[in-house]
């Protein structure tokens, strides 16, 4: 059996690697000139628990995310090794209730312990998954004096200490192209742009188009894990779109501290459109402030070709404005300036969820994240992730439906 790949960011990587796992010989597509260099490299890292989603009181955001985030690393370990780098964490996230949330605080302190107890519930069956971290803890609602040390106490209004933690995306993104590079079931077909996939009789065929002009290949399965033209490609080959989708831009700042400065905490501020920090090791900071961040939206099928890393002025209008931004809540930061950065990344990844509005209004399908995965026409199977989380999952779930089993 041969399968086709399209797509080499982060699920297209997995997927091409739970199949090869079964013995399968795989051929992955990818227009950049490198594997995992586009959204899957470009956000914070966070591996979700389904704290985030008070916005889905349904819980089935929540249960989504937790499965999703007990299989990652337990895939990263049998691919890439014990010892990868790639496995490495950030410090755990503080959940601060902003003062400006769409939920009161006594509605997003319930949701927290809720969420707290489904996954413990499902920690319990293997208590090791999420990074060795002991996951059977509840949240712990810092003190009045706490959270003033770390916040500013009139935005923060409460903040509670999880142990949700993010993966540092760009050293994941280097030991997946290794590991694809060294497995001699993988094939990869880099600078090829997919245009079409056509259903045969007995196979599928691919075309594309790459520096040497088109290009056409048959396979026996073909995943679809392209992210900005996934919708495009499964309108062609008949899986319908039929609801409302969006795209947006957004950006981060990522940079080393600068040596004797204040470790920020790793802090996610709720619900609405607020952002995050990520404090991994050595020093490395990620920073994303969503007002600031978000520099565009379309509703097409296919979004524009937007810019990963952005040019002056908007590069420096994005650092400068999350760096104000992000100062005014953590004191840590306020140290900080552009001019003390030059080495500051801002790098931007296109975002694709279902939904008509964006995270401003309480009631957008931007706040649940559930109805994701596969969808499958014959030999044709299109994979929607939703979230960087769920992408190990969702792989397996691929080589499944590959191999008959789903």
């Amino acid at each position: 059996m041969r399968v086709g790949v399209l797509g080499g960011g982060m699920q297209g990587c997995c997927a091409a690697l739970a199949i090869a796992d079964r013995g399968v010989h795989v051929t992955i597509f990818d227009r950049n000139p490198s594997l995992v260099t586009r959204a899957g490299a470009a956000n914070e890292g966070k591996i979700h628990l389904g704290y985030m989603y008070a916005g889905d009181p349904s819980l089935k955001t929540a249960r989504t995310m937790m499965a999703g985030a007990l299989a990652f690393e337990p895939f990263l370990e049998r691919h890439l090794g014990a010892s990868s780098p790639a496995l490495r964490t950030s410090a755990p996230a503080t959940y601060v209730i902003h003062r400006d949330a769409q939920h009161p605080p006594d509605e997003i302190a319930g949701y927290l312990k809720t969420v707290h107890g489904l996954i413990a519930e499902q920690a319990g069956r293997n208590p090791s998954a999420y990074f060795g971290v002991d996951l059977g803890s509840p949240p712990r609602r810092l003190s009045a004096a706490e959270r003033e040390a770390a916040f500013n106490p009139g935005l923060a209004v409460d903040a509670y200490q999880t142990a949700e933690v993010a993966i540092d995306p760009l050293v994941v993104a280097e030991a997946l192209r290794q590991c694809i590079a060294d497995h001699p079931l993988i094939e990869t077909r880099l600078g090829c742009e997919i245009v079409d996939a056509v259903a045969e009789p007995d196979h599928m065929l691919v075309v594309g188009r790459d520096g040497d002009g088109p290009v056409r290949d048959r396979f026996d399965q073909v995943i679809n894990a392209l992210w900005c033209g996934r919708l495009a490609l499964n309108e062609t080959v008949g899986i319908e779109t039929g609801r409302a989708w969006v795209h947006r831009l957004k950006y981060g700042v990522s940079f080393r501290l600068p040596e004797g400065a204040e470790r920020p905490p790793s802090a996610t501020f709720i619900s609405g459109p607020f952002g995050e920090v990520v404090s991994y090791g050595e020093g490395l900071t990620y920073l994303t402030w969503y007002p600031t961040c978000l520099r565009a939206i379309s509703h097409d099928l296919a979004p524009p070709e937007w810019e990963t890393y952005p040019a002056d002025p908007v590069r420096s209008e994005v650092l400068a404005g999350t760096l104000t931004a992000m100062q005014e809540i953590v004191p840590a930061l306020r140290g900080l300036d552009p001019g003390t950065l030059p080495e500051a990344m801002v790098k931007g990844g296109i975002i694709v969820a279902w939904g008509a509005t964006d995270i401003y209004d309480p009631r957008s399908e931007l706040h649940r994240r559930y109805e994701i995965g596969l969808s499958t026409r014959g030999r044709f199977h299109s994979v929607d992730p939703g979230k960087l989380t769920m992408a190990p999952y969702f792989a397996e779930a691929c080589a499944d439906r590959v191999m008959g089993k789903a």
